[in-house]
């Protein structure tokens, strides 16, 4: 049974063969603005290297703290991996706080699962066990975006009881209660 987790590099070897997934759909390019995609462009040379996957995990850790240094636009944000055993599913960030930006497009929260683990589940389940470590860190509703297009992530938010408030341009806006 799969099962929230803080980034470990234990599962070292599943992780670079996830990434390996996601860069072979096109993630990563210039045009992902997704925190996955900024993660394949700037960590991706490096992550086969056990002591930079160690850096690698030990920064997703510190992010969560409100201390830790960032970028001015960004808030501290829970990173945790979606795991069964050693095997790398997925993983959710949770945002501590909204920006401006984040209101639009982002939210609270935002999950990807690896290519070769989807529809069977898994990101319900994750988004599921994330509620509650977001409701923990005062979140009581969590806003979440999809693509319009995105169906299967439409199906997750609103299985997990997502409420849609409204489209803003290529987004949906949705309100999920974290208990």
């Amino acid at each position: 049974m799969a099962e929230l987790s803080g980034p470990t590099v234990r599962v070292h070897r599943s992780f670079v063969s996830a990434m390996a997934e996601f860069r072979d759909e096109g993630r990563g390019s210039p045009a992902d603005g997704s925190a996955l995609g900024a993660d394949l462009r700037e960590f991706e040379p490096g992550w086969a290297r056990p002591e930079i996957f160690a850096a690698y995990v030990d920064r997703l850790r510190a992010l969560a703290l409100p201390d830790t240094p960032r970028p001015a636009d960004h808030v501290p944000s829970t990173t945790l991996w979606w795991l069964h055993a050693d095997e790398y599913l997925g993983r959710v960030a949770i945002r501590h706080q909204l920006t401006p930006h984040l209101r639009e497009a982002g939210g609270h929260i935002g999950y990807d699962i690896r290519p070769s683990a989807r529809r069977r589940g898994h990101a319900t389940a994750m988004l599921r066990a994330a509620l509650p470590v977001a409701r923990a860190l005062g979140i009581e509703s969590a806003l979440l975006t999809c693509d319009v297009t995105n169906t299967a992530s439409r199906r997750v938010i609103e299985a997990n009881g997502g409420v849609l408030e409204d489209r803003r341009g290529d987004k949906f806006r949705f309100w999920v209660p974290t208990s």
